[in-house]
């Protein structure tokens, strides 16, 4: 299993979104330029993260993009699964129907139970959690870090 660069950055935008949205909405050229996120890409990963309901945008000339849950709300998984879909190392975990050996076959259970631990991992470790554990005042991968 491999984290998408769309999802990674996904999770920047959120993390920038967590030090910067609060009480205001964040255009997206500020999270591009700040977060080193290409505009287009970032905009596909916005409209996702909204349909997610984990970010919520906003129109109009005071427009732009702000957190639509707490940050106690928001887990790594959410932010992955809304770019990425299931986490899987393979196939046959999340779909047992297209695999005939599901049922006989001796690894499939270990592949079942990784991906379940996976999830609960990444459900565990919310945004308010990452930002506790960090002494900046920006996210990390932000250009205006010391």
């Amino acid at each position: 299993m491999q984290i998408t660069k769309q999802a990674d950055y996904a999770i920047r935008c959120i993390l920038y979104l967590a030090f910067n949205s609060t009480g205001r909405t964040v255009m997206i050229e500020e999270i591009s330029r700040t977060m080193d996120i290409p505009k287009s890409f970032l905009a596909k990963i916005l409209q996702r993260l909204n349909k997610a309901g984990i970010v919520r945008s906003v129109r109009g000339i005071k427009g732009g993009f702000l957190l639509n849950r707490e940050l106690s709300e928001i887990s790594l998984l959410d932010v992955i699964t809304s770019i990425d879909g299931p986490i899987s190392l393979n196939r046959c975990a999340v779909e047992q129907d297209q695999c005939r050996r599901a049922c006989i076959c001796t690894v499939h259970p270990v592949w079942t139970e990784l991906r379940q631990n996976i999830k609960d991992y990444l459900q565990g470790i919310t945004f308010d959690r990452l930002i506790a554990n960090t002494d900046l005042k920006t996210p990390l991968g932000s250009k205006t870090n010391p």
